[in-house]
């Protein structure tokens, strides 16, 4: 490739860049105006009953408010950054390639917000419930700075959101022949090694909510490996030379 043909993808790179900024932009300023009416319906789910929320801070109330902004307007742009990286891409597949891969940008969508309502609904109530027990178990009186709270709801959902997105990933390389079910078995005792520290650090450092947290993951790693084993199964009828061991043969 020479120094025109790179200038010119830096150009459609950084065009696409703009456009995907200007959407954040926008939703931005519609997460900020939606985040009194989203911060209201966090208050009043079941996890957050019967506690208070205080402010240990003049700048507490704020950064939460932000907070709430910035993940209402990731949410909402990432669907477009995703076509936009697989319309980067474009030019360099074939029509048939271009069909199959753009069916990624609905399912890694999907597979997000699939990922936001279990840890939102599921692993943080559990994570709140249990931590609140273990505090009156010892007799101590909860007093929860709004910060410390919304931290961790955030540093709980987030990342769990985003590791949904495992399964929608494992099966996008399976087809380009990078990864295969062999190869996501062998590595399977380290994957799990890496997931538990990961869960580990996303959640509190009590046995239940690390579980809470690892054991999802892991279930999503398993069903990486049964999607892709699917693909290969799958492609290993259409195609002879395809490897189901583990990625494509070589002839």
């Amino acid at each position: 490739m020479n120094s025109d043909e790179w200038i010119i993808h830096l150009t459609e790179l950084r065009k696409r860049l703009i456009w995907v900024m200007l959407f954040f932009i926008v939703t931005l300023a519609a997460g900020l105006y939606m985040s009194p009416q989203v911060l209201l319906y966090i208050k009043n789910r079941p996890a957050a009953a019967g506690i208070a929320w205080n402010v240990f801070s003049l700048t507490d109330g704020m950064f939460i408010y932000m907070k709430c902004g910035f993940l209402v307007a990731v949410f909402f742009t990432l669907p477009l950054a995703l076509y936009h990286i697989w319309a980067f891409v474009r030019p360099g597949l074939t029509a048939e390639e271009a069909k199959k891969t753009f069916c990624f940008i609905p399912l890694a969508f999907v597979l997000f917000i699939i990922g936001a309502a279990f840890s939102f609904y599921v692993a943080f109530p559990m994570m709140v419930s249990f931590l609140s027990q273990m505090n009156k178990t010892v007799g101590a009186v909860e007093t929860y700075g709004m910060d410390k709270y919304f931290s961790l709801l955030f540093s709980v959902v987030f990342p769990l959101s985003l590791a949904f997105e495992m399964p929608a990933v494992v099966l996008f390389l399976t087809r380009l022949g990078i990864l295969g079910p062999a190869l996501l078995k062998k590595a399977r005792k380290y994957v799990y090694l890496v997931l538990a520290i990961v869960g580990s650090m996303i959640s509190p450092p009590d046995f239940v909510s690390h579980l809470s947290v690892t054991i999802p993951l892991i279930m999503l790693f398993e069903l990486s490996i049964l999607v892709s084993g699917w693909y290969m199964r799958k492609k290993e009828t259409s195609n002879p030379l395809i490897d189901p061991k583990g990625g494509a043969s070589h002839v």
